[in-house]
């Protein structure tokens, strides 16, 4: 009988300090749930400032594209290069964008592999 009173002491000490664990985890999850949430919107707001950005960035280039032709380029000199070598600024501007490349096609055997992809459950 003198080992009850031990135990039962023990036994109060240790559900007081699960129960403080349980309390302090609770207050972490919390904590972590808050911080995400701040992320998220951090990272939304960045994502619209950015979005933002390349939306000005193309209305600029498109109002560049779009300005008239001074008027040197409309009516070129007497003095200068004949017409037949005279390259237009679009060609130019298409020659210097660089062509997409595509991937190398696959040998027949890589794509019957493909077709044989296994789905595990």
């Amino acid at each position: 009988m003198g080992w009850l009173p031990l135990l039962t002491v023990l036994f109060c000490i240790s559900y007081g300090l699960m129960t403080l664990l349980i309390v302090e985890q609770g207050r972490t999850i919390e904590s972590q749930r808050a911080l995400i949430g701040e992320l998220f919107r951090d990272s939304m707001a960045l994502n619209h400032l950015r979005m933002k950005s390349v939306e000005e960035q193309r209305e600029a280039k498109d109002s560049q594209t779009r300005k008239p032709e001074s008027p040197a380029m409309q009516a070129p000199a007497r003095n200068s290069t004949p017409s037949s070598q005279a390259v237009p600024q679009s060609r130019v501007r298409n020659q210097k964008e660089v062509p997409r490349q595509l991937d190398p096609p696959r040998p027949a055997a890589d794509q019957a592999q493909d077709r044989r992809a296994l789905v595990r459950i």
